[in-house]
């Protein structure tokens, strides 16, 4: 099975210059557990998670600050034509609950979530 298969294709992306808050109020609105931080050209430039969520707090980092001083850099990443199998060893390798799906190009087209990837397992 093909990743572009099982992507997520209505994912939430927001452009670096946004807030934690608007970061934060994106994910509760769309009720998704990441954003994926874009270029205006689909380029991914991070990702901010749940788990960054209750970093931020924990450390009392102002919701005022822009997510790009806050997000994950250096986002792990799986081609659109990559096997299922190829995504897994990366979601289960880095410990990553939240995958971006990229076409040849680089842009992103998807996300691979974990949540979605269980509901579609148990046909939630």
């Amino acid at each position: 099975m093909k990743v572009n298969h099982i992507m997520i294709k209505d994912f939430v992306t927001l452009k670096k210059d946004e807030t934690i808050k608007e970061c934060i109020d994106a994910m509760f609105e769309k009720h998704v557990g990441s954003v994926v931080i874009t270029t205006a050209e689909r380029e991914i430039e991070g990702i901010f998670t749940e788990r960054d969520v209750i970093r931020v707090v924990s450390q009392g980092i102002p919701l005022d600050t822009p997510i790009e001083k806050v997000m994950t850099k250096n986002v792990y990443t799986v081609s659109e034509d990559a096997a299922f199998r190829d995504a897994k060893h990366i979601i289960l390798d880095r410990k990553v609950r939240h995958l971006p799906v990229t076409d040849s190009d680089g842009k992103i087209v998807g996300l691979l979530s974990i949540r979605q990837l269980y509901e579609e397992l148990f046909e939630m």
